[in-house]
């Protein structure tokens, strides 16, 4: 286990990204946009990306299974239904679309790698240890439902 993993847990993580984001949109370039339009995308994307991640954290407390993403060996469950028929990861997903919502509100250039960032830091330090701990916990199960299911999209 390298050190990061599962230990900052990913809503801190998108914090910090949406203030680096925040601040990054201070230096440019910016992007042409009316603002009502662009305030309106903005919201719709990230009310999108809430309105999934919050279907993947209904879907776990109906399975009765730890929504701590800091302890996935406590799973109880293999959620399959739902939501996680369509990505292995909504709760993710949910919060990689809040994170390109604010971005286009932002409406700068480099803000738009916030959300890369976040991809990039959760796919290794977050998603990789949890797919090992739901493979020794749930093994040919879980290997067959990778096989279906795309870990985002």
């Amino acid at each position: 286990m390298n050190w990061p993993e599962h230990r900052i847990p990913p809503p801190v993580v998108a914090l910090l990204i949406a203030l680096a984001m925040w601040w990054l949109a201070g230096f440019g370039p910016w992007l042409p946009a009316a603002t009502l339009p662009r305030v309106l995308l903005g919201c719709a994307i990230a009310l999108l990306g809430g309105a999934i991640s919050s279907a993947g954290s209904i879907a776990f407390r109906r399975a009765r299974t730890t929504v701590n993403p800091m302890t996935p060996d406590k799973a109880s469950a293999l959620v399959t239904r739902g939501i996680y028929t369509r990505t292995r990861n909504p709760m993710y997903v949910g919060v990689t679309l809040v994170l390109l919502g604010w971005a286009v509100y932002l409406c700068a250039l480099w803000p738009l790698l916030g959300p890369v960032a976040f991809v990039l830091y959760i796919s290794h330090f977050q998603i990789a240890p949890e797919e090992r701990a739901l493979s020794k916990l749930f093994g040919a199960d879980y290997a067959a439902y990778c096989t279906r299911v795309r870990r985002w999209l």
